[in-house]
């Protein structure tokens, strides 16, 4: 069996592993399963049509990141847009969020979300994210939409989920702001404003990999064995790779069935997921509709969310993504869904004589875990034991959480700095 031994062992090429190599620089190995890098933030070019794996828009609160992504991208190949999306409400476009903007629906369902927000019996703590939902936006507006919409995102129960499951993501507001956006329209969500490459989301991967020694990127390479004892991992070329600090990105779940000495395996089976099915969509026209995505709620429509790149892009054909959610251990049908899809389009009115002129299919799996208390204090638990024999986990999924891109980012580099200072720390 070939052997190696490399400081920082890498696993995954999506946007966690590239960034916390490009802060490595030199003495790092990143191992990825797939043929190409990128992860989910990858981007399909098919038949004069642009996609990503799904809608990856860069938004940020970090200004030296915003700095950076500008400058790798160059402001001439960048759109800048000022979001414009819609809730799609028993056929009447509603502004996101839905909450802040009740009062565009017709006056005997305001009234309704009116009343049952002022009188909502609000708690200190929820049991679960459904609780929370009622106890925050009365019944009314959860049951219109919060509840309907997030069942098809998630697809699952909402009462299996933590109150914060969507942490900072989620559009919180309270009755002042509620009314007082009835004025003045404001959109207070985290991603109002973005930026978008010309050619992709993957733009931005792309330029960081061109940063990065490709000797040093390892494709087409899956793990099979981490031996955490004596701080190797077997490839499935049957080759060993001994490590200093092992850098996990790809996910919790299934690096967990990994190990060899400790039986992870019970724990990883019981995380909670769900697949996405996307489906990138190619027309011989365009639409008539403006927004860059919608939302669904109606629980007959089979998608939950709608996108619209030639909108972003500004081109003269429609090119879609959709996104369909599903529990984690279904098997998805394609074909049958993609048949669905289009006539949900056309019964929404957002096409009518359209031509498909191409498409392509993306099942995520893992795509939106599902946050619970009980989950994440042992995911704490054994994220502390790994750390004491140099492992992290790290990442949208390799640290199982609800985040962005930036976020990502940000903590690979910030992983970098704490290595570092233990190291410093330990050596004096």
């Amino acid at each position: 069996m070939k052997e190696s031994k490399v400081k920082y062992l890498i696993i995954g090429a999506g946007i966690t592993g590239l960034s916390f190599a490009r802060k490595a620089k030199e003495d790092y190995l990143i191992l990825e399963k797939e043929k190409t890098i990128g992860g989910y933030c990858r981007t399909i070019k098919k038949d004069g049509f642009i996609w990503d794996y799904s809608g990856h828009f860069y938004h940020f609160k970090d200004e030296k990141m915003k700095k950076d992504f500008i400058e790798k991208i160059e402001m001439e190949n960048l759109v800048f847009q000022k979001k414009n999306t819609k809730v799609l409400y028993k056929g009447k476009k509603i502004n996101y969020p839905f909450q802040m903007n009740i009062h565009q629906l017709p006056k005997k369902e305001f009234i309704e979300c009116l009343y049952d927000l002022y009188n909502k019996k609000e708690e200190d703590k929820y049991k679960n994210f459904l609780e929370m939902l009622y106890g925050k936006f009365g019944k009314a507006i959860v049951d219109k939409f919060l509840k309907p919409y997030n069942e098809k995102l998630y697809a699952c129960n909402l009462q299996l989920l933590d109150q914060n499951a969507m942490g900072r993501f989620f559009p919180y507001a309270n009755i002042g702001e509620i009314i007082n956006n009835m004025k003045e329209n404001t959109d207070k969500s985290y991603n109002s404003e973005f930026l978008y490459p010309k050619s992709g989301a993957q733009s931005y991967i792309n330029a960081i990999y061109e940063e990065l020694d490709k000797n040093k990127i390892i494709l087409n390479t899956a793990i099979i064995k981490v031996n955490e004892q004596e701080n190797y991992i077997e490839t499935i070329n049957g080759e060993k790779i001994y490590y200093e600090y092992l850098i996990n990105t790809i996910p919790f779940n299934n690096f967990l069935k990994l190990f060899e000495n400790i039986d992870y395996h019970t724990f990883s089976d019981k995380l909670s997921y769900n697949q996405v099915l996307v489906l990138n969509l190619g027309f011989n026209k365009n639409s008539k509709h403006k927004e860059h995505w919608m939302y669904i709620p109606d629980k007959y429509i089979n998608f939950y969310r709608i996108g619209f790149y030639n909108n972003i892009l500004l081109k003269d054909k429609l090119s879609m993504y959709v996104e369909i959610g599903f529990p984690k251990n279904v098997e998805i049908d394609v074909k049958k869904e993609l048949e669905l899809t289009l006539e949900n389009l056309k019964k929404l009115k957002i096409i009518d004589n359209h031509k498909l002129e191409s498409y392509e299919s993306i099942i995520m799996n893992p795509a939106y875990v599902h946050i619970n208390e009980e989950h994440n204090r042992k995911l704490d638990e054994i994220k502390k034991q790994m750390k004491k024999v140099n492992i992290y986990s790290i990442g949208r999924y390799g640290g199982w959480k609800y985040c962005s891109m930036e976020d990502c980012v940000l903590e690979a580099y910030a992983l970098f700095n704490e290595i570092g200072k233990e190291v410093i720390k330990n050596e004096s």
